[in-house]
């Protein structure tokens, strides 16, 4: 049966086509054929003067734009959407968003890691954001993957770095080897390439393993999330916990009212 995925970006996609095409080809190469995948990044304008390859890792700035992916999430839900997909690794508003909508919400972050365990004991993050491993090792202890976990590290280049190898990705498909070897090194098992720009860079240059160790797809991850969420919910009737203060969901018109009350309304998509 056909269903319907909102993608949400920490980028404005309208800013990074090179990204966006080859994004909209993965999705079509990694969902079922009767999925959609609808993409939506933040709204045009989030970033006048620092790109989120600058600022998401501080806690204070993705805190503030949050309210962004709960009003995607809302969104989604009542354009009759069957599953909304958060596409970026800190999984910004995951919790919060799944507590709030009736479809199921999935994060690339977790999705990427719970795969990584059934397909080694320990998993290793290469991301090309600085700052963000603190964050990253707060999630998958959150998760219950403390023990699974090895470490977070800064890739060995940035986010800039990523968008203009989408022209020519060798020299940084090596580098990425590289760190990949180093974090190997050290007991991974399994490689998650922090953030999709790197993702499915690496999944289009056909890089699924570093020395019979597997680098995990995550924006495929969260497609097969959602598509089996979606599943589960159909024909089991199963759905989140709504029992206790993280999961319990709060009164839709009210949530409305704060965001309007805030000023975050003007953000919501339309």
């Amino acid at each position: 049966m056909a269903m319907r995925i909102w993608h949400q970006s920490f980028t404005v996609l309208q800013d990074l086509p090179a990204y966006d095409v080859a994004l909209q080809a993965h999705f079509k190469k990694v969902a079922r054929p009767d999925t959609d995948i609808v993409m939506h990044g933040m709204a045009q304008g989030t970033y006048p003067s620092n790109y989120p390859g600058t600022e998401i890792c501080f806690d204070v700035v993705q805190r503030l734009h949050a309210p962004q992916f709960l009003m995607a999430g809302i969104a989604a839900e009542e354009q009759g959407f069957d599953a909304f997909a958060i596409s970026s690794i800190p999984d910004i508003m995951l919790r919060e968003t799944r507590a709030s909508l009736n479809i199921p919400v999935v994060g690339y972050g977790e999705s990427a890691m719970l795969f990584a365990c059934t397909l080694g004991e320990k998993f290793g993050i290469l991301n090309f954001i600085d700052g963000m491993a603190g964050q990253l090792a707060d999630n998958a202890q959150r998760y219950g993957l403390g023990s699974r976990f090895v470490a977070a590290r800064q890739v060995g280049f940035t986010f800039a770095d990523v968008l203009k190898a989408y022209a020519d990705p060798k020299e940084l498909i090596e580098r990425f080897k590289t760190s990949a070897r180093r974090m190997i090194a050290d007991g991974a098992d399994v490689i998650i390439p922090g953030e999709a720009p790197l993702c499915v860079l690496l999944a289009t240059q056909g890089i699924h393993r570093v020395d019979e160790v597997p680098v995990m797809d995550s924006l495929a991850a969260w497609v097969k999330m959602a598509e089996s969420l979606v599943d589960l919910k159909r024909s089991s009737g199963l759905y989140p916990s709504r029992r206790g203060y993280y999961q319990a969901m709060p009164p839709r018109q009210r949530l409305k009212e704060i965001l309007e009350f805030y000023g975050q309304a003007r953000l919501a998509p339309k």
